[in-house]
């Protein structure tokens, strides 16, 4: 998989260690520094996957991911330290696709890199699968396109696949884990909380209410489901 990955840390060692790793895997790697390093470096070169700590000095992480959201949809893996679950959050809901924390598993980071490829690949390969319009929704996933009430709505690469998965099954109850383990496509599911951040991102897209969902429904001790509405 000669993918091309960016990895975002103010720590040499880091950046030494992971893109180490990486390369060892068949991945062409490029690193930053700092958040207007990276944006630059995106910018002028593309990546396929972009590692990205939060703590950075200057631009933030959270800014810096938000920045490449709203300009394309290069997979964002966040790497927090685990006391930062405030900045894990802020992270997700400007649209990266997960976070790992540290200290991590090279073994872990690795799987989650590649499962987060394979998915994309596989996204993009989708073929002939059919336009699903359920109630307010109409999700294309040859386009990666949704609409509700006819409006464009734009989602991040995760946010589209976890809605994809539970339009699969309306009404279907999908746990926490199940969610995530579609998402990932590996035991490494990381904090299920991640899960639950997902759906409320989705919530504020989709829903009318969001704080009162009629679609992206929550089943009280078990997960959640999809309600045509």
């Amino acid at each position: 998989m000669n993918a091309r990955v960016l990895v975002v840390d103010d720590e040499p060692a880091i950046q030494d260690a992971v893109g180490y790793a990486l390369r060892s895997e068949g991945f062409t790697v490029a690193t930053a520094a700092g958040g207007e390093e990276a944006l630059e470096a995106v910018e002028r070169d593309g990546f396929d996957l972009v590692l990205l700590d939060i703590m950075l000095p200057g631009l933030s992480g959270v800014e810096v991911c938000r920045r490449l959201r709203e300009s394309g949809d290069v997979p964002i893996i966040l790497l927090s330290a685990r006391d930062a679950e405030v900045d894990r959050v802020l992270g997700l809901e400007s649209g990266a696709d997960d976070y790992v924390t540290k200290p991590f598993s090279m073994v872990e980071l690795l799987s989650r890199v590649r499962a987060l490829l394979r998915r994309r690949e596989l996204d993009r390969s989708a073929g002939g699968a059919a336009v699903r319009r359920l109630g307010r929704l109409e999700i294309d996933p040859v386009r990666h396109t949704v609409q509700v009430d006819g409006d464009a709505v734009r989602l991040t690469p995760s946010e589209f696949r976890l809605l994809a998965l539970l339009a699969e099954q309306p009404e279907r109850v999908f746990t926490r884990r199940e969610i995530m383990e579609h998402l990932w496509e590996s035991a490494y599911i990381g904090d299920q909380r991640a899960c639950d951040i997902h759906i409320s991102n989705l919530r504020r897209k989709l829903e009318r209410d969001p704080e009162n969902p009629q679609q992206l429904v929550t089943v009280r001790g078990v997960g959640y489901k999809l309600v045509p509405a």
